[in-house]
This record gives structure tokens, sequence and C-alpha cells, in this order.
């Protein structure tokens, strides 16, 4: 077990590859594992803000697309959002993400294949707070991934984006609704 004493093994699951994607101690597959579960740990976590914020804070003033017409406004939350926005801002942020993948060398070896990539954030002087911060950072992008899918599936059941699960008539647990003894709580 090569990788026991890596950032994010953490109490109390401890090291965790059920898949034994590691069984091979393989150094360079781990770091470019590790690099990709961190990436997508920070979309995860940027996704989830973005699905929670306009429902919180409300949505920004003004024009998404002024050609358009089109006000941030009129922008339903969760996936409802993907069929209004104009093909050019998807355009807009896939180039933005391939801007962000290209832009700098993440070949083995570097800061950025180690999830560095300049942000000073999550830095500290001292090594045991440095890697308390970066274990937090680990656990909160894999909290955030599941959070998203769920997120996702709960919105792609109901079509809400906050789960309104009346919405949801195929439900299986439906099945006994009327059935003798079911009563309002």
């Amino acid at each position: 077990r090569a990788f026991e004493n890596e950032l994010g093994v953490q109490d109390p699951v401890g090291f965790w590859d059920p898949a034994g994607f590691t069984a091979d101690g393989n150094k360079e597959n781990f770091a470019r594992r590790r690099q990709t579960e961190l990436k997508h740990g920070r979309i995860a976590q940027l996704a989830a803000m973005g699905y929670i914020t306009p429902e919180i804070t409300g949505k920004l003033p003004g024009y998404l697309s002024p050609s358009a017409g089109l006000k941030f406004a009129d922008v339903p939350n969760g996936l409802a959002a993907i069929s209004k926005v104009p093909a050019a801002g998807w355009g807009q942020i896939l180039a933005y993400m391939a801007f962000c993948e290209v832009s700098q060398d993440q070949s083995p070896g570097t800061a950025a294949a180690k999830g560095d990539f300049g942000f000073k954030v999550l830095t500290a002087s001292e090594p045991a707070a440095l890697k308390r911060r970066l274990n937090s950072e680990l656990a909160n992008g894999r909290l955030a991934m599941m959070a998203i899918m769920g997120m996702f599936f709960q919105d792609g059941l109901t079509g809400s984006p906050w789960g309104d699960w009346a919405l949801y008539t195929d439900s299986p647990l439906r099945a006994f609704e009327n059935e003798l003894g079911v009563q309002e709580p």
C-alpha cells in the first residue's frame, strides 16, 4: 500500500480505493488521478455554489444576452437553464474552460500538476496547518462532487432545482400512498 500516507487519507475511512486503481503502486498514475480529483472537486464546489446562490441572493440585474433581449432574471435555476442560455454563451463558457486547461503547463512534476495554480488561499507557513487545509480541500471537493450530482438527480426527477417531491409522481414511494392506514403526517 504505497499511498496510505498521502493527503486525503482521513478518518474514519482511511485509505479508500474500492476499485483497486492504486493496486499497482504507480506513482505517476496516482499523481494524475489526484490532480483530476482536485480539479473536479474545485469545479464541483463552484457548481454547487452556483446552483444555490441565485436562490439565496437573487439574480444579477441586466441582460445575459442584450441582442436576444434575455435578462438574467429570465433564466431559470437548475437544469432548466441549459436550454435558455444562448449557444454563444455556451461557447464562451467552453472557451474559458479550454483556456484554463491549456494556459499552464500541467505536466508531471510541475506545480500545476499538484493543483497549485498560483491562487494562494490555502497556504500556511506551518506544515501541519497547510496539511490540514489541503486535506480539507480534498474532503470538501469530494463532498461537493456528491452534492452537485445529488442536486442534478433531484432536479432531473422533480423538474425543480430544489426538489419539490410533490412533482415527482413516478416515485416508487408513491406505490402505497392509497393503501389502508396511510395518513397525512
